[in-house]
């Protein structure tokens, strides 16, 4: 600046319009190097590293339909935090707890949206559920819903009874041996089974907008037909209930289809709870609720026929706390703790949600020293955080014990372990599911004896959707163990 006005004394005193135009440019060319030094002391961070894609297609082609295996592979070329380019679309795939901590804690607001499928749109009637609608009023007043009334610990007491009688009846079908006869609930899970699966399918025309309207994999025709199935079995239940609530003038079942008709339309007027919702939130507890537990219990009883050993311990710890005399209850599951380390351990081998969720930031951010764009879509891999030998000791052993120690819990605040995510979005179904496996888990290990024939293995090997299953479906001998035959009745 001295500089500037010795040079401003210098010229003529009658040359005003000369002495304000230099005066205006020094001033703009010391406030562009102040500028300047102060972009190269705070840099834009770079975008996270990649694979080179091909154009127009990016890296669509090199995409493994194992997608979770295939995600943890590039981690360990490109590091914990990366790229890839999907058409039109940014991916950027997390891989360490760090990341995960600054996406679902740190940031947990920026990245609290979803980055919500064509296909999910179609099966929750443009994203009304609790999943995939977006952060805000609706989204609120449904969890709320889920969390502090729906899936209440009073409320799961309340309908005790029905998980029961299902139970019950599975034990009597597995000791008869009978043939399963088709029923309203066979083709639930066939339809939810189907709908999971399209859920998890790469669509191009979530790739390329532009292209959405022609459907070139038919995977949003199909999705329609599914969705369709679903609603309309939706809208009998709801009309059957309510033609029975009517004549009979009092709510002859206590289940979750009669809470959700007893919250229709008993939100505020800005976010009202109507018909959709209760559609909806049916759909995300058929799908969240069954096809999710069902496969955990796959899973955690193919680890159990493999270690003959760690399904004896259970069985022990089973005969010690019910016997073999009694049939197992609900009431039972909080004096089983290896019983509830099996299900930790599984959960950490197969994470339901191997990908967890899809998160979409709602404005660029940094996450880990690496620019993250707005409208990307965020893929969490918690299936390889929870194999990392970083943080796990033989992370490819299923080994129960390691969670006796009580140090993980599923309140997604430790990140090297949050099977049902953490943050805003975490699993609003969190009680309902630790019931449902340990209910089931521990009445199937209590009842049988398991095994494969001739002494084979079963085939761990997975099959990635956004619902993680065993690629072959478990099949294996049972043999009655308790001590009455009317037991299994």
């Amino acid at each position: 600046m001295a500089l500037v006005l010795t040079l401003l004394q210098s010229l003529p005193s009658d040359n005003i319009p000369l002495i304000i135009l230099f005066t205006f440019s020094s001033l703009f060319a010391v406030f562009f190097l102040k500028w300047r030094l102060a972009k190269c002391k705070n840099p834009i961070p770079p975008y996270p590293p990649g694979p080179r894609g091909v154009p127009l297609l990016g890296n669509l082609p090199s995409l493994d339909p194992e997608l979770h295996t295939y995600f943890m592979r590039l981690a360990r070329a490109y590091g914990p935090v990366y790229q890839l380019r999907l058409g039109n679309k940014i991916g950027i795939v997390l891989t360490s707890p760090s990341s995960a901590r600054q996406v679902l804690k740190d940031h947990d607001t920026i990245f609290a949206n979803r980055d919500v499928p064509i296909t999910g749109l179609v099966a929750t009637q443009g994203g009304r559920d609790i999943v995939w609608n977006p952060y805000g009023p609706e989204w609120r007043m449904l969890r709320k819903i889920c969390v502090l009334k729906m899936l209440s610990n009073k409320t799961l007491d309340s309908v005790y009874a029905l998980r029961r009688r299902e139970v019950r009846q599975t034990v009597g079908y597995i000791y008869s041996r009978g043939t399963e006869r088709a029923s309203l609930g066979a083709e639930f899970r066939d339809l939810v089974s189907e709908l999971t699966e399209l859920l998890g399918q790469p669509n191009i025309s979530d790739f390329f907008p532009g292209l959405a309207r022609f459907d070139l994999q038919g995977l949003e025709k199909k999705m329609h037909r599914l969705a369709g199935k679903l609603d309309r079995m939706f809208d009998g239940m709801i009309e059957q209930r309510l033609r029975i609530n009517g004549e009979s003038g009092k709510q002859e079942s206590e289940d979750f289809l009669q809470f959700l008709l007893e919250q229709r339309d008993g939100g505020d007027s800005k976010t009202p709870f109507t018909v959709t919702h209760v559609k909806t939130l049916l759909m995300d507890m058929v799908v969240g609720g069954s096809d999710t537990s069902s496969n955990a219990t796959e899973f955690a009883m193919a680890e159990l026929i493999n270690k003959q050993e760690v399904m004896k311990k259970a069985q022990q710890e089973l005969d010690q706390v019910v016997g073999k005399s009694n049939i197992v209850e609900e009431s039972h599951i909080q004096k089983l703790p290896y019983l509830y380390a099996i299900m930790k351990e599984t959960l950490r081998l197969h994470p339901v949600l191997p990908l967890l969720v899809p998160h979409c930031p709602s404005e660029t951010c940094t996450i880990d020293g690496y620019t993250i764009p707005k409208g990307s879509r965020v893929f969490i891999n918690v299936w390889a955080i929870h194999r990392d030998p970083s943080f796990w000791e033989n992370p490819l052993e299923f080994y129960p014990e390691r969670f006796l120690n009580g140090k993980w819990d599923y309140s997604g605040s430790d990140f090297s372990y949050f099977p049902f995510g953490s943050g805003r979005r975490i699993c609003a179904g969190i009680a309902m599911a630790e019931r449902m496996f340990m209910y089931s888990l521990a009445t199937l290990l209590h009842s049988f004896d398991w095994k494969m024939g001739d002494g084979e293995k079963v085939d761990l090997t997975e099959k990635f959707g956004i619902v993680l299953k065993l690629k072959t479906s478990l099949v294996a001998i049972p043999t009655p163990r308790l001590s009455d035959s009317a037991l299994y009745e």
